[in-house]
Formats: structure tokens, sequence, C-alpha cells
């Protein structure tokens, strides 16, 4: 490969770089830029280099000469991880180190602490897509109650908590992610709260907090694309509208529901149908879109920048809306 492409990512995002190398964005993003292989993100000092080709050793060469590019124009990197997306290996799913010994585990965004784990799953712990939910969060929950469901690492709970919620819950299956979310709260100084951190299905964590009559002045879901249990199914493209209805009697009245739907092949105008169809009683409303940071997308170089699925009026196929919640009475 030519590396004119990750120079010109280079030069899009000069602004995103921090004197102390601390922060975390999308350095390359291969679908949008050029080169559909490859995509890289930079997690403080460590590169976290994805590798989408279909079969994987069509990406090696690619691969291989990113690094040494980038390695060149950024000397102060100190670790690369390689995620192999199609590897018949879970681990090399999960990632590898590369080049260096250890990979960061901590990065700076708005002034707040993220705790990362750049190889516990197929991504890197902290979702890139939505670090403008995470603004959103610090500057609207001050003394306000949060649920923050499908949590995985808890960015957007933390998020809540550095911007002064009273109270932030975060419901996930699985403990091992939760402990990411325990170290962040350390990281910033926040105390923890054990009961707190809830680790189980969905769907009975949800039961059991209706059960007890908790309501929240703000409910963040973000689930994954596709999971079933034996409680029940998630599937974003089929069965949105059934999350949405699930959370709704937590919410208080003038409260928020912040629906993130990442599903690819769903489109924007197929979302916005769903939401304006849960809207149609009049309980909730659309109060804003909050659109996927520039460096996430890339800046479109060629007929590779046509997504799969067209996402407006969203500007990716992450699809972010904040909701009003209404309630009788």
């Amino acid at each position: 490969m030519t590396t004119e492409p990750i120079e010109d990512a280079l030069t899009f995002r000069a602004a995103f770089f921090d004197e102390r190398h601390e922060t975390a964005f999308r350095l390359f993003n291969g679908f949008t830029e050029g080169n559909p292989v490859l995509v890289i993100d930079l997690y403080g000092r460590t590169l976290v280099i994805h590798n989408y080709a279909d079969k994987p050793e069509q990406g090696f060469a690619s691969l291989r000469e990113a690094q040494r590019f980038l390695l060149e124009r950024l000397p102060w990197i100190q670790a690369v991880v390689v995620k192999t997306r199609n590897s018949q290996d879970p681990q090399q799913k999960r990632g590898s180190v590369v080049y260096g010994e250890t990979a960061d585990r901590k990065i700076l965004e708005n002034g707040v602490w993220y705790a990362i784990d750049p190889m516990i799953n197929r991504d890197a712990s902290l979702y890139l897509d939505t670090r403008n939910v995470r603004l959103w969060a610090s500057q609207h929950l001050k003394d306000k109650s949060v649920l923050n469901t499908f949590a995985y690492t808890g960015s957007l709970g933390v998020a809540a908590q550095a911007g002064g919620a009273a109270r932030v819950v975060h419901l996930e299956l699985n403990r091992r992610f939760l402990n990411v979310a325990k170290t962040s709260y350390t990281l910033n100084g926040f105390p923890i709260n054990k009961s707190d951190f809830q680790a189980g299905d969905f769907w009975p964590q949800i039961n059991r907090l209706k059960a007890a009559d908790e309501r929240f002045d703000c409910v963040f879901l973000d689930p994954p694309i596709y999971s079933a249990t034996a409680r029940g199914v998630v599937d974003l493209a089929q069965s949105y509208t059934r999350l949405i209805n699930k959370v709704r009697p937590l919410i208080k009245h003038g409260g928020y529901l912040v629906a993130i739907n990442n599903a690819l092949f769903f489109s924007g105008a197929a979302y916005l149908k769903e939401i304006e169809s849960v809207c149609a009683d009049g309980y909730l409303t659309i109060e804003e879109f909050i659109p996927v940071p520039a460096d996430f997308i890339g800046e479109p170089n060629g007929p590779l920048a046509a997504p799969v699925t067209d996402p407006t009026p969203f500007n990716h196929s992450t699809k972010i809306v904040v909701l009003k919640v209404r309630r009788k009475g």
C-alpha cells in the first residue's frame, strides 16, 4: 500500500493530538480514507491497528507498512496492538502486542480519566464513536440520577459521574467489564458504591429495578447489535422498540433517554422512523441528535467513502438520539 492516505489522515487530525499523548481518537478509518483493510486507533501512546481483511493474510502487508510509517512519524509511540477481525483465533481477535511491551491502561478525555484494557475484547474497551455522548453526559447530568444499561466498561456513566451526577447505576452482564469501570472511578477519585455496579442479565435486572419502584433522570441505552440469553434477545435491526419500552417506566418526568443504535445495516431513515413511532403517543419527544466525532468518520477519500447503508439524517451508522420523557399525571 501507499502511505499517502495515512499521511492525509494525520493532517486531517492534527488538532486531535495532545502534547502529553494521553488522549484517544481514531487515527485512520480505512473504510472512508482509502484502505478498507485497516482501521487505526490511538490510545495514549498505544496504536491499535485493526486488520479487517476477509482473509487476514491479505492485510499483513498494509499492516506492516502502516506500522513502520507511523512509528517513524510518531516516535513517542510505546506500544502497538494488532487485532485481526476475521481470525479463527479468539485471542488474535482480541489482539496482541507486536511492538513495545505494555499497552496503555488509561486515557484522558475532556478532563476525565478512563481506564482501558486494549485486549479485553474485539474492541479496545472504550468506544471512540460515543465521545460526544460522554461530553453531553458531563454537561447535562449534574445532580441527576443515571442508569447506564449495557454499560460495558462504564464510560458513559463515568462521564456522568464526572459531571456531578448524584448517582450512577451501571448494569452489565460481564463483571470483568464492570471492574474496568471501577478502575475509572479510582483514577478520578470517585467513591465506589459496590451496589451501583450490578452484573447480570439486562431483562431481569430491569424487572428488579421496576419492582423496587426505582426512577432515574437519565437512562443510557447502548446495547450490542445482537445478543441472546435465556431471558431475552437484543436485535438492534429488529426489536429496538422493545428495549426502549422496557426502560421507559424507569425514567422520571422530564428525564432523558439516550438511545444509541450502531447496527451498520440499519439505515438512519429506518431508525428515525422507529424512533418517531415510539414518540407518537407524545410521551417521548426527540430532543437532539448527537453526532459521531469527525476523527472517527475520517475525511472522505474517493469511492470508498460511500457507507454500506445511508445513515442520514445521522452522520454515521452509530445513530444517537436524546429523547425527552413525559410521564402520565
